[in-house]
């Protein structure tokens, strides 16, 4: 077996496969921490948008995805599920174990994309869509020849653009439906929220700009606090008044179940998704 080649942490050179929104979020995130300078990402793409999009902030973009390969130590594959396959086989004669492979393709599983790269230096991330203002909560596991050091590696890198959990695979259709389609439920509840303001008699969009504020304001609590979500919300109702009302009216619809039911539902077709 081939003897695994540490990544220098400072100075190695990041490649993206595939340069759409994400693969930018991530981009930017970096160079903005610090963590690289932008002279060390490359990524390619011949549309002159996202050419425009990424050497903005200084990344170089080549012409053709075998380019960044090989100038690459690590290169992060993002491209569609749909056509993952193809762009790895295609890049395999091109891929070594000296290379940290990583996947942030929705719904493809590791023991795949090893097959597929010919070798299992893999590890494969579950970002979501907040990584695009710099607050995504990202998940990764480590394929078979990824190593501990590896693992830190892409958790700063991630860490760029919010924060990371470690987990084991199998839990990947759970994350899915939990932070991968979360957004979207908390887009709908800000939605409603600001309708429920617009009904009450507020303008829309003082409506819209209290609702997004509110949502903000409140996953900070629960995120810096300390404090159990349960607690906070105690902390919020009076005795008798207009808090625990409105929370009267949530619970007699189900909300708190409502809201378990969609994370099962999207785990459940996560599975199907990467079972097909």
């Amino acid at each position: 077996m081939t003897t695994i080649v540490p990544i220098p942490c400072d100075s190695y050179k990041l490649g993206f496969i595939g340069a759409g929104k994400m693969a930018e979020s991530i981009a930017r995130g970096v160079v903005k921490s610090g963590l690289l300078p932008a002279s060390q990402i490359r990524t390619a793409h011949l549309g002159n948008a996202r050419r425009t999009a990424f050497e903005s902030f200084g990344v170089k973009v080549l012409d053709h995805n075998s380019q960044v390969v090989e100038d690459s130590d690590v290169v992060i594959f993002s491209v569609k599920p749909q056509v993952v396959k193809g762009v790895v086989l295609e890049l395999r004669s091109l891929l070594s174990e000296k290379q940290l492979l990583v996947s942030v393709v929705a719904g493809v599983k590791l023991k795949d994309l090893q097959e597929w790269a010919g070798h299992s230096r893999f590890i494969r991330v579950m970002p979501n869509t907040p990584a695009a203002v710099g607050n995504a909560a990202s998940v990764i596991s480590l394929g078979a020849a990824a190593t501990k050091d590896d693992g830190e590696l892409i958790s700063k890198l991630f860490g760029a653009i919010g924060k990371v959990w470690t987990a084991d695979e199998k839990l990947f259709d759970a994350i899915t439906g939990l932070s991968g389609s979360g957004p979207a439920y908390i887009f709908l509840a800000i939605e409603a929220l600001a309708d429920g303001g617009v009904a009450a008699g507020l303008p829309r969009d003082l409506a819209l700009g209290l609702a997004s504020q509110t949502v903000l304001g409140a996953a900070s609590m629960a995120v810096n606090t300390g404090k159990h979500p349960g607690q906070l919300k105690d902390d919020v109702a009076s005795p008798g008044g207009t808090t625990i009302a409105g929370i009267h009216e949530l619970e007699k619809a189900g909300f708190r179940g409502i809201l378990m039911n969609a994370v099962v539902a999207a785990s459940k077709r996560g599975r199907e998704l990467s079972n097909n």
